[in-house]
């Protein structure tokens, strides 16, 4: 429990947990960010072989 009392109210453990939550939103960010890009290049692949098939 003193680890928890010591994360909240220091200024060290405060900084942690800031980098913590930059470090987890960069991670959901990322993740998005490459979903929708690998999404957007299929999607484009895909019409760029049907119209070769035409």
């Amino acid at each position: 429990m003193k680890a928890l009392t010591d994360f909240f109210t220091t200024d060290y453990g405060l900084m942690s947990a800031v980098v913590i939550a930059i470090t987890l939103g960069m991670a959901v960010f990322y993740a998005s960010y490459f979903a929708r890009h690998i999404r957007m290049d299929e999607a484009a692949e895909r019409a760029r072989l049907a119209d070769l098939k035409r």
